[in-house]
């Protein structure tokens, strides 16, 4: 898929932190959305790129809700990435697949009790709706061949490599739990086996 444009963004967080990213976008991806790929730090020098695959959290990433840890993990990302140079995509697959509106139905079930699977299902959807393959497109046009993956979840590594993309190392992102998202963390390691190390609930 080719390479539509590519534009320098100096970034700036909540907390302070900074950094420049060029933002890359596609044409002719697989699902016609809008994916942007951000380069941070030094992408030529890398042997194997650190690249996050971050999914569209609006509530999470632009509003800071302490309902999931998609904020956190994006600082996170955007950061670490920074330091050894890599790929953050971030990818327009909001609530795991199912849209915004979805996802605010799927929290109103869980206000009643249900955890974030139970609710999708209830809604008429799967567990998780997200598919990587325009991520994989992104990273062939890129020249990407192989990666360091920085997710705790074990489908994105999984579908990279179905989709040929050499996944050389696995690396978890921090666990980023508080007393309003560690119900929220609990389901994603009882559902999708993410590798969160949460301790016991007490």
């Amino acid at each position: 898929m080719p390479v539509r444009t590519r534009v320098t963004v100096p970034l700036e967080f909540p907390d302070g932190y900074r950094t420049t990213a060029e933002v890359v976008t596609f044409t002719g991806l697989s699902d016609g959305k809008e994916h942007l790929a951000l380069a941070l730090g030094d992408v030529v020098k890398a042997e194997a790129p650190l690249v996050r695959l971050h999914s569209e959290c609006m509530t999470g990433d632009v509003f800071g809700s302490q309902r999931c840890d998609c904020g956190p993990q994006l600082r996170e990302a955007v950061e670490r990435i920074t330091e050894t140079g890599g790929y953050l995509l971030y990818l327009r697959q909001e609530g795991r697949g199912i849209g915004l509106y979805a996802k605010l139905d799927a929290y109103a079930l869980q206000d009643l009790g249900m955890d974030t699977y139970e609710a999708n299902r209830a809604l008429g959807h799967a567990d998780d709706e997200r598919d990587y393959t325009a991520a994989a497109q992104m990273l062939e046009s890129l020249g990407v061949e192989s990666v360091d993956l920085l997710t705790n979840n074990p489908d994105k590594s999984r579908q990279l490599r179905e989709l040929g993309v050499d996944v050389r190392a696995v690396r978890p992102t921090e666990v980023h739990a508080s007393p309003a998202n560690v119900r929220y963390l609990q389901a994603k390691v009882a559902h999708t086996q993410h590798t969160i190390d949460l301790a016991p609930a007490s």
